[in-house]
């Protein structure tokens, strides 16, 4: 049945079945003529059946009726997904190694994950390895967002008994002293920890861990002349939009076994959040730092039962747009969120875990 025009510009169209056909038409030979702004089909709609969309005649011509106005942006998500750190090598006798930085993967600055509504996402933060005990250092935990895995760091070297070298992982761990071996870090997540000092007695030093952004260095032949190995360094990512931009994922530093020259240090972290290596007797060794996926700093005593230190636990960090939010009422017992609004338009979304030396798992969704 045809409609005609009433004289209030108003047609009562309230049935409650039915529903309400307008004009459709090919995008070419049938499409009306509209040339704003003289044209009278100004306003009008109508099914494009080449395009299967509706459109609307405006004042700079057909446009589908989704571009006509304000839409929902796609739910677009930029991720960084890093693992925890390994933990550093204790050794009784030569200098244990620093621990390998947790794997590190982000898409931001490159190809954004389109993702649904009303979906659950899985979420892991992996913890920092523990050090180890006249003994490599344990590896990190690996973090997890949706399907993409980060690799735990690798723990340094510590044991005597096997001349271990560090450990393999995200990033590799440091070798131990006198151990001319080191882990090896995943291709695209992380580098390999640094050699522990090829000498010929106790005296050299543990290697440092691999970093996200670089090599471990290795430790020093002599200790009595240079201190235990650097870490790697990790990697910037403003990602979150706060400043100075944070590093995640540097490696432990080496321990370093002093004999003679009270100015010898243990090896410096990578910038990332890596721990320092410890110095024969005065335990110097520190944690590396948690949420960073830093690795821990590697020790040495001739006199107490050396530990190396603990790596620092990983983080999930989430960009979407700010017409979006995030579910966590089901992300777990160890994790915790927060969420900013830091860069114009996005929400960004910090996951962690609640007690470092702990892996949190859960799930969130988006709304």
């Amino acid at each position: 049945m045809a409609l005609t025009k009433v004289s209030t510009g108003v047609v009562d169209m309230s049935q409650d079945t039915g529903g309400l056909i307008i004009a459709k038409g090919n995008g070419t030979t049938e499409q009306p003529t509209c040339n704003p702004p003289t044209t009278s089909n100004l306003g009008s709609i109508r099914e494009n059946t080449t395009e299967n969309k509706v459109e609307v005649c405006t004042t700079t011509g057909w446009q589908f009726l989704e571009e006509a106005g304000t839409s929902i942006p796609p739910l677009t998500v930029d991720y960084l997904v890093v693992a925890g750190g390994g933990g550093g090598g204790g050794s009784t006798y030569w200098s244990g190694g620093g621990g390998g930085a947790g794997g590190y993967l982000t898409n931001y600055g490159g190809t954004s994950l389109t993702l649904a509504t009303a979906t659950p996402y899985s979420v892991t933060v992996g913890a920092g390895g523990a050090g180890g005990y006249s003994a490599n250092g344990a590896n990190g935990g690996i973090s997890v967002f949706n399907n993409i895995t980060s690799t735990g760091g690798g723990g340094g070297g510590g044991s005597t008994a096997s001349l271990s070298a560090g450990s393999n992982g995200g990033s590799g761990g440091g070798g131990l002293g006198q151990v001319n071996l080191a882990g090896t870090g995943i291709i695209g997540q992380g580098f390999d920890g640094g050699v522990g000092g090829d000498g010929q007695n106790a005296y050299t030093s543990g290697g440092g861990g691999g970093g996200a952004g670089a090599i471990g260095q290795s430790g020093a032949a002599q200790a009595a002349t240079k201190g235990g190995g650097n870490g790697g360094n990790g990697l910037q990512n403003d990602i979150t939009g706060v400043s100075p931009t944070p590093y995640y994922a540097g490696g432990g530093g080496g321990g370093t076994n002093i004999q003679t020259a009270a100015s010898t240090v243990g090896g410096q972290p990578g910038n990332g959040g890596g721990g320092v290596g410890g110095v024969n007797q005065t335990r110097t060794a520190t944690l590396g730092t948690p949420n960073t996926g830093g690795g821990g700093g590697g020790d040495i005593s001739t006199t107490i039962n050396p530990q190396g230190k603990q790596g620092g636990s990983g983080i999930v960090i989430l960009r979407y747009p700010n017409l979006y939010t995030i579910d966590t009422s089901q992300i777990g017992s160890n994790l915790s969120s927060t969420t900013s609004n830091s860069v114009s338009g996005y929400l960004i979304t910090t996951i962690i875990c609640a007690n470092s030396a702990t892996t949190g798992t859960g799930t969130i969704q988006f709304t």
